[in-house]
């Protein structure tokens, strides 16, 4: 890499530079100097004292920031004249330290000025920008936090509200199940007993063991039935039971049903063990049955939990990389997941999704702000009842992800303001204003993206566009 000239030509052709005095100038050349960093090597390191204030002359560079989750790429820019490292030197505090992280892309050509003695010259050069500055830093800074907090627990609520809601079923399910299944176990062993007291031939024991054995390898495939079908089997088990003597049988039947026998499965039974000993069997049979049945429910409850926790964590990005290439698809299902209380009964989903789309590079945990803040304003606007669609598909060089529904649209007055930030239609307590706003600028501003909204009454479809392919940034 060859260092250039430094002249005031020179340096007027840099934006940050241009509207100096020859005097000013010529402090400039008298304290810079140039300093050159190869391709994929760090040049600062975020919580280092803030010793240099660059400025980009050629190369590519990436900055990223500490959060809970590791480093998080905040920009990317090739911009000649583009500045980084010590920017806050007009903030009249001692000891500052860098706020980013700094990686050369490719090779890089930095002008460098040292921070203490620029951020003199400059309260000297421009007193009065120097507390503006100052004044705006703080205020942004103080603001920025507060906002921020209220985006994190307006986030974890929403997240917390709809976990909750779709972890309690599955949860008291299986709690019922469990507590049931202690009783039927009990009673199982209650009428093995009552068997043996009947000096059960051991031979016929171990033929009824069988018969068990091959009856409960029916209920894991035991075919869905019609309320119909389910009724006229209820009633044919239930007159076999009451034709060979066995009392409340219309309290077994739906046992034996919901297990998938019938009338012929029970002639099978009697076949095994006689006239004699068939009350106990069938009873114990049905105990049995009942209690595959019941572990199934647990099965099933506490597969369900699991998928739960799987979308949450999905949803939350948990120990994922901050900035990675991702299937938006991943992002939409965890996101649904979440809402799916919010979703409700009289709202049909609709996913339209084209499976062949590529993954795109992007921050997933950000998005999944985005989806939820779209989703979620969508199923406010229909009030309960409408149909909510999520599509995606290619869009020239873009991929689009969509959230349509059928409420009643977005006033043309309003749909110019949407995007700003504190403004909202909905009552005061409501809503923050913040939504919409925050997707924008996670859309367009880190994503390089755009976001877009067509609205009339009964269809409003907002469209996130994302690249398919890495950008740098400003």
């Amino acid at each position: 890499m060859t260092e250039p000239a430094l002249t005031r030509e020179f340096l007027r052709e840099l934006f940050l530079f241009a509207s100096l005095s020859d005097a000013q100038l010529d402090w400039i050349l008298e304290h810079a100097t140039i300093e050159q960093y190869p391709g994929g090597g760090k040049v600062i390191s975020e919580g280092d004292p803030a010793t240099c204030f660059y400025v980009l002359l050629s190369g590519a560079l990436r900055m990223t920031k500490q959060d809970s989750g590791g480093e998080v790429e905040t920009t990317r820019s090739d911009q000649r004249g583009a500045y980084c490292g010590a920017t806050q030197f007009f903030y009249g505090q001692d000891q500052q330290r860098y706020g980013a992280s700094i990686y050369a892309l490719s090779d890089l050509t930095f002008l460098t000025l040292p921070a203490r003695d620029f951020a003199e010259k400059f309260r000297a050069w421009f007193p009065m920008a120097t507390h503006l500055l100052e004044g705006s830093y703080l205020g942004w800074r103080n603001s920025d936090a507060l906002i921020g907090q209220r985006r994190r627990l307006l986030a974890l609520g929403q997240v917390s509200a709809g976990l909750t809601h779709e972890l309690n079923n599955p949860a008291a399910a299986a709690v019922r199940a469990t507590a049931a299944l202690r009783e039927r176990v009990a009673g199982m062993r209650h009428k093995l007993a009552i068997l043996a007291k009947k000096d059960i031939d051991p031979n016929l024991l171990e033929q009824l063991i069988d018969v068990q054995e091959q009856l409960v390898k029916q209920v894991a495939s035991a075919p869905p039935l019609t309320a119909m079908q389910q009724a006229d089997r209820e009633d044919e088990i239930g007159d076999w039971l009451t034709d060979h003597g066995l009392e409340q049988g219309w309290d077994l039947a739906p046992i034996f049903v919901g297990a998938g026998l019938s009338a012929q499965n029970l002639d099978e039974v009697l076949d095994s063990v006689g006239e004699e000993l068939i009350d106990g069997a069938v009873r114990w049979l049905a105990y049995a049955l009942e209690t595959e049945i019941l572990m199934g429910e647990i099965e099933d409850s506490t597969t369900r939990i699991s998928t739960l926790v799987g979308a949450a964590k999905q949803y939350s990005q948990m120990d994922r990389a901050p900035h990675q290439w991702i299937d938006v698809h991943d992002g939409l299902d965890s996101t649904l997941v979440m809402l799916a209380g919010k979703i409700g009964d009289g709202i049909e989903l609709v996913k339209d999704y084209d499976r062949t789309l590529p993954d795109v590079p992007a921050y997933p945990g950000e998005l999944n702000q985005v989806w939820t803040n779209l989703i979620d304003n969508a199923i406010g606007a229909m009030n309960g009842s409408g149909t909510l669609t999520v599509r995606t598909a290619l869009v020239k060089d873009q991929l689009c992800a969509e959230i349509s529904d059928t409420g009643p649209g977005i006033p043309e007055e309003n749909r110019q303001r949407i995007f700003e930030p504190f403004f909202t239609t909905k009552p005061v307590g409501e809503g923050t204003g913040l939504g919409l706003d925050i997707s924008w600028r996670i859309v367009v501003e880190h994503h390089h993206g755009d976001l877009r909204v067509r609205s009339e009454p009964g269809n409003t479809r907002f469209q996130v566009l994302l690249p398919l392919t890495e950008q740098a940034s400003e």
